[in-house]
């Protein structure tokens, strides 16, 4: 059976945990911060955790990433 492609974007954007969960920086960090509140900006500072459908979802873009 031939090797799977990984999907370059994904690689870039989520990370696998040692436990196996995929982790994945949020949204609506980049610009526009003026407008948005600091326990926003905060929160979102730190990786989250993906659901587990999101998860599933991802693992078919990384294949050897387990």
């Amino acid at each position: 059976m031939p090797k799977l492609k990984t999907k370059s974007s994904a690689k870039k954007r989520f990370k696998v945990t040692g436990s196996g969960k995929i982790t994945a920086f949020s949204a609506y960090k980049r610009h526009n911060l003026v407008g948005r509140t600091k326990k926003m900006k905060r929160a979102n500072r730190q990786a989250n955790v993906l659901s587990a459908p999101d998860q599933k979802i991802v693992r078919k873009w990384m294949p050897y990433d387990r």
